[in-house]
């Protein structure tokens, strides 16, 4: 597809939804606020994430379009508030992917070639982003509070690892481990599948609900004060 044709796309979606918007349009959408969308964009980006699980590209695509509508939606009605559009949200991540890959379009080509290079370069641009903004104290600060509760978990103790603050995982993170097979892996994976259930079927059997206890102790561990060094570790 041709330039043009992009753009005359992204242009119909954009003039459809400002009609849509507009006093002689749908006065559902005419309501529409960006807090009243925010269900809607958790469950679109779900509903996505279970066409690509499923293979179905025919789906994917559907719901590639479903969530690009919100994104579309919500440029609408900032540009109604006079804040932004959907040229400026296009305009600044395409600037953010430019300045978070200097090894690919700056002044740092074939500098970076191994994974720690990467890690190192991203932490000294991150330090940069956040000059002037309110830095994060804990590293509950780091995640959104809408993450379902194992994603956010595991992000933690992700960020906790990476700062050394996890006493629990730390000897076992420097272990020496061998490599493993796809098989093993997959077996692996399975296995950890299995624990979880058990210990949800567990919880429901106890009258917990599993979703609030991991949330509610991993607000809890999150309190802990991130070290002057680790403020640049956002959630990628």
């Amino acid at each position: 597809m041709t330039i043009s044709k992009h753009a005359k796309a992204l242009n119909d979606l954009l003039e459809t939804m400002a009609t849509l918007r507009s006093p002689a349009g749908c006065p559902w959408d005419a309501q529409q606020t960006p807090l009243s969308l925010t269900p809607y964009i958790l469950e679109e980006a779900c509903e996505l994430i279970d066409a690509i699980e499923s293979g179905d590209d025919d789906q994917v695509l559907a719901e590639l379009g479903d969530l690009l509508l919100q994104v579309v939606f919500l440029a609408q009605i900032y540009t109604e508030y006079g804040q932004f559009g959907f040229t400026e949200i296009a305009q600044s991540i395409h600037a953010k992917l430019l300045r978070r890959h200097p090894h690919v379009f700056g002044d740092r080509r074939g500098m970076v070639t191994t994974a720690e290079d990467l890690d190192r370069q991203w932490e000294q641009i991150k330090k940069g982003e956040i000059k002037g903004e309110q830095q994060p104290k804990t590293f509950s600060c780091l995640l959104p509070k809408q993450l379902p509760a194992l994603q956010r978990a595991q992000k933690l103790v992700q960020k906790l690892t990476k700062a050394g603050l996890d006493i629990h995982l730390k000897q076992i993170n420097s272990e020496a481990r061998p490599e493993k097979r796809k098989e093993e892996i997959g077996l692996q994976e399975d296995a950890i599948g299995l624990a979880l259930l058990r210990l949800i079927i567990a919880a429901d059997n106890a009258g917990v609900d599993s979703e609030s206890a991991l949330r509610r102790v991993t607000s809890r561990i999150g309190k802990t004060p991130l070290p002057e060094t680790n403020h640049s570790d956002k959630t990628r």
